[in-house]
């Protein structure tokens, strides 16, 4: 089994330049690697998972087909593929607008009947609603910042924007969430 590339040993780098010669085994260690962490940062920006599991499908068919164009000195593997994956995710959303939940609709389970409870609940779903009505690009900043642990740089280079353009998303959501979320005697 000479000449056989050790595919748990390579990096991204050395995968995807086999992945762009046609090797599919390459591409697969990619997608074992990383497809987790991308449906992850799929499912924070569509909230379907179905849909979400679509989204990262076509996003690996992307950087599959899209092998050779990777430069490893201009982005980290990583922050190349989360491109992929949140520019399918907006190209998704935008192909789709959500129904708003009617403005009587109420999450609480009435049977629990523990107050405490209700107000967790009320406070969970005000905080869902908060999230999903922030602008896409500003999700996909906080996905990346405050779930997944990126830098601003990092986030950044995964969004196609400088790291003051990532604070900027990030403060104006944080912004956002608090005009949302607080009361307006706070």
């Amino acid at each position: 089994m000479t000449g056989l590339p050790a595919y748990a040993e390579a990096s991204e780098a050395e995968l995807l330049a086999w992945s762009a010669g046609g090797d599919r085994r390459a591409f697969d260690e990619i997608v074992a690697r990383h497809g987790r962490f991308a449906l992850r940062v799929a499912l924070r920006l569509i909230p379907d998972p179905a849909l979400a599991e679509d989204v990262v499908q076509d996003a690996m068919l992307r950087a599959w087909s899209r092998a050779g164009d990777f430069d490893p000195r201009r982005a980290s593997f990583t922050s190349w593929l989360y491109r992929i994956v949140v520019n399918r995710c907006i190209d998704q959303r935008r192909r789709l607008q959500l129904d708003p939940l009617p403005d009587d609709f109420d999450q609480a389970d009435p049977a629990e009947g523990a107050e405490a409870t209700l107000q967790a609940r009320e406070r969970a779903a005000a905080l869902v609603g908060a999230l999903q009505a922030l602008p896409v690009r500003q999700r996909a900043a906080m996905t990346l910042v405050y779930d997944e642990g990126l830098s601003g740089a990092e986030a950044g280079r995964a969004l196609g924007l400088s790291a003051k353009a990532v604070e900027r998303l990030l403060a104006r959501a944080r912004a956002f969430l608090r005009a949302r979320l607080l009361p307006a005697d706070e």
